[in-house]
């Protein structure tokens, strides 16, 4: 009895001072303990998502990839997985299981290693919250106070939610839903019971034991769950070898992107973290640009193939490496597909080998493990590539262009063709021999009725090279800035049948000591023309006149109203020809003062931004166009318009300071951590303000149809491929600079206004010779607006009030009264019509070459 009693008093004692120890070590921690309260709001670090305008992900930013789920999201087996593997006894203790810690203690004695830990699932969420990974004492006994206090705040389901969406699962997953896509792309609904295993197994050490570093070390743990799976009564033992006889397939998947747009991604992305700080990176907002998915991916077609067609007209450079010689030893097809795994893929362009040549065959094995064959049709392009204006004499046989052990890129085109006498369809392959391009490319379109960006091009392939040419390279523009000109010197009397002089100017620069003497292109003069034909035929001559019409100062200051920025327009008579230089963004935004009547449109190409709830938290505001038509029908918009036209016209006197930038926030306007969570209304409708009149758009876009269409005489605009188009609703105008460096085509067809550009990076390289924004550059535009406009009907002429139309002679622009080919219909503003015949014009010789030449 003496026995017993003394065991009693020491188990009280030991009991005491275990309690009196557990209670010293809460008080001496508890100053550091945090507040396990802010776990009800919390709120996980999940990655920023950039959509397109019709909601397809673009792009994901941020270092922690995660995917947040409900616990009912989560598959039932996933979660026993993971209680049968880090806590079996997860809604039996309180935080701190002294039977597992006991257990776990018990392994370590009779197997002389730590096989089981002893840490909860809600430990693992404290220490995961609350501490670092250190591995010290103290560490562990606040560990274990903090998880007493995380379960009398949460429930069991609430603490399990919190755990499978925070814990870490290697290669940047946090959460199983980011697990699930990173090692399986695959949904956490879509996991067979295997996949389930491997990620339940990853808690242990996610660096070493995901699959997609050892698929070995993967097996084994994945085994493990299934067997506490199977311990814990979660699954059958068939079940079990069903799940263990799977083998693991698995490799990185990033996030589901469903539209590649890589340009607009970058350029999203920088607006947000310029507007909002690291915060972009870690709230979860969902960015909605104003892309449209199908014309971005109708531009990456139209922009890259034209940059590849224009490419292979100027020869082929050779192989990028040469892997054996004749006589060495050949490499297998798995030695080369290993060989090539360094090599990148830029979009259609895939690094591959040639194994053999044999007359106008060459047989090839790709990064991709293809062995195909590339025909006669997909070589014999590839003249040796002499200089940008000249090329070698064409193969005959495949050894002239290719050797065995050469490394080489292909195209690998697929297309559908059915037999007329067969209702099946066949799928023809074919490899192509091709290159990646010295040259470069860029596209914008826009909405020119608010200035959405609805594709954006930055250059070939982002891969390649990251420099975004549609927003950052300044060119000169060319012939494209001619339009301009031609809109300044219609507001001082311009009509479109003024008589401008072709003919030659001989103007002495004084800074320079020598005469200033611009041609026209192939040289050719046609002495008086109608300045409707000057601008179709982009006549250089006819736009320095035209240009003299204006006057100089004028028309820098006129241009200001474009969106052109003073400092890019050169104040020189050269600056009719293109001298200014401008971005492709800048281009079209100012074409599409033309196309919309007159009114200036910002571009932009943030919609609007979400925070983690769906909730607006931004929205663009674009001011949008509201033309005479629309005025009329509404006396408040009319006034707004007219309010928004007198700032605009503040903005662009030259005596004030328009420097300021528009698109960077100073600090004291971006936004708090507050406003992230604030909730916007919808803003009320913007107009844009009008900076040149309707009348004045019109005309110039009856100019700009004329660059494709020309007129009855003068049937060819520098524009006419467009014609195969078949609609009369599209205009546009080429441009090339000086010494063809830069080949650009900028148009519009209802709704929508683009431009592409060509050209290289390097300054001192030219595009050879032959080659035009017509040839270079407009190929792009005309494909991509083939689908663009594929089932918008076309649209009938939208004529302005005070605009009037009369018949002229051709040869005069007077006023003419034969219905023949000598004369045609011309459109007017009201008041500028001629007055005279054509008859009296001539009597009073008003129209010959001299007199033209001192007027102009």
């Amino acid at each position: 009895m003496k026995f017993i009693k003394r065991l009693l008093i020491l188990a009280l004692i030991c009991i005491i001072l275990g309690v009196g120890t557990i209670f010293g070590f809460y008080l001496y921690v508890k100053p550091d303990l945090p507040d396990v309260a802010e776990l009800k709001n919390v709120e996980l670090q999940t990655p920023m998502q950039v959509y397109s305008a019709d909601g397809k992900l673009i792009s994901q930013f941020g270092e922690k990839r995660r995917i947040p789920l409900t616990l009912d999201e989560i598959p039932l087996l996933m979660r026993e997985a993971f209680i049968a593997t880090e806590d079996s006894r997860f809604y039996e203790h309180p935080g701190v299981d002294p039977i597992g810690i006991a257990r776990a203690a018990f392994v370590v004695l009779t197997s002389g290693s730590a096989r089981q830990g002893a840490s909860t699932i809600t430990q693992q969420l404290a220490r995961n919250f609350f501490l670092s990974n250190e591995k010290k004492i103290m560490r562990k006994v606040k560990e274990a106070f903090i998880a007493i206090h995380i379960e009398k705040l949460l429930t069991k389901d609430q603490i399990l939610d919190l755990y499978l969406n925070k814990i870490y699962l290697g290669y940047r997953s946090y959460g199983v839903g980011a697990a699930a896509q990173v090692y399986f792309g695959k949904t956490v609904d879509q996991l067979t019971l295997s996949e389930i295993a491997v990620i339940a197994g990853l808690p242990k050490a996610p660096s070493t034991m995901n699959p997609i570093y050892s698929i070995d070390r993967a097996t084994t743990r994945r085994n493990v769950v299934l067997g506490r799976m199977l311990d814990e009564g979660y699954i059958t033992k068939a079940q079990m070898d069903a799940a263990r006889a799977e083998p693991i397939v698995s490799r990185y998947h990033g996030a589901e992107i469903q539209l590649y747009a890589p340009y607009v991604a970058e350029r999203a992305r920088a607006w947000m973290v310029d507007r909002y700080g690291p915060a972009a990176y870690e709230k979860g907002m969902k960015v909605y640009t104003t892309i449209n998915s199908k014309l971005q991916l109708d531009a990456q077609q139209a922009a890259v193939n034209n940059l590849l067609s224009y490419d292979r007209r100027h020869g082929y450079r050779g192989p990028t490496a040469v892997l054996w010689k004749p006589g060495q030893p050949v490499l297998n097809a798995n030695q080369i597909v290993n060989k090539l795994q360094d090599q990148p893929i830029y979009g259609q362009l895939i690094p591959a080998v040639v194994t053999k040549v044999n007359g106008k065959t060459a047989a090839i094995v790709t990064k991709k493990g293809d062995i195909a064959t590339i025909d006669w049709n997909g070589m014999k392009w590839a003249r040796k590539f002499l200089s940008d204006s000249s090329q070698g004499p064409a193969p005959q046989k495949a050894s002239d262009i290719l050797t065995a052990g050469q490394q080489i890129w292909v195209q690998h085109n697929q297309s559908t063709v059915s037999d007329k006498k067969d209702s099946a369809a066949a799928t023809t392959n074919q490899w192509l021999l091709s290159q990646v391009p010295a040259a470069n490319t860029a596209f914008v379109a826009m909405s020119p009725d608010n200035g959405g960006i609805l594709a954006m091009i930055g250059g070939f392939n982002y891969t390649q090279s990251k420099f975004n040419r549609a927003t950052q390279s300044i060119r000169q523009v060319g012939s494209g800035i001619k339009p301009f000109i031609y809109s300044a010197a219609i507001e001082k009397g311009l009509t479109l049948a003024t008589l401008i002089n072709d003919a030659p100017i001989t103007k002495w620069d004084k800074w320079q000591g020598k005469a200033w003497r611009p041609k026209n292109s192939g040289g050719k003069y046609g002495g008086p023309t109608r300045a409707r034909i000057g601008l179709a035929r982009s006549i250089n001559v006819m736009a320095i006149r035209a240009l003299r019409i204006a006057g100089l100062d004028f028309t820098i200051d006129y241009l200001t109203r474009f969106g052109f920025k003073r400092a890019d327009l050169p104040r020189a008579e050269p600056i009719a020809l293109g001298a200014g230089s401008l971005t492709p963004l800048e281009l079209v935004q100012g074409y599409s003062v033309f196309v919309n009547g007159g009114y200036a449109v910002e571009p932009f190409l943030i919609n609007k931004v979400d925070n983690n709830d769906d909730q607006l938290i931004y929205y663009a505001d674009p001011a949008i166009v509201c033309n005479d038509a629309c005025q009329a029908k509404n006396p408040q918009a009319k006034m707004q318009v007219a309010m928004a036209t007198a700032v605009e016209d503040h903005k662009l006197d030259p005596s004030t300071d328009t420097t300021v930038s528009t698109t960077t926030l100073t600090e004291t306007e971006k936004p708090t951590p507050a406003d992230l969570e604030k909730v916007i209304p919808m803003p009320a409708v913007r107009y844009a303000p009008e900076v040149i009149s309707e009348q004045n758009a019109f005309l110039v876009r009856e100019m700009l149809k004329s660059n494709i269409w020309g007129e009855p005489g003068h049937p060819y605009g520098t524009g006419f491929r467009a014609r195969v188009l078949k609609r009369h609703d599209i205009g546009g105008k080429t441009g090339t600079s000086n010494q063809a460096k830069d080949a650009w085509y900028t148009g519009f067809g209802p709704n929508i206004v683009a431009t592409t550009w060509v050209g290289f990076d390097n300054f001192r390289r030219d595009l050879g010779r032959h080659e035009f924004g017509g040839t270079a550059a407009q190929p792009a535009w005309i494909n991509f607006m083939r689908q663009a406009l594929k089932n918008t009907p076309e649209q009938e002429k939208q004529i302005p009030s005070d605009i009037v139309k009369v018949r002229i002679d051709r040869a005069t622009g007077q006023l003419s009264n034969r219905n023949d080919a000598s004369s045609m219909y011309e459109y007017f503003i009201k008041g500028t019509e001629p007055t005279r015949s054509v008859q009296q014009a001539v009597s009073e010789q008003k129209f010959d070459t001299e007199t033209a030449e001192e007027l102009f």
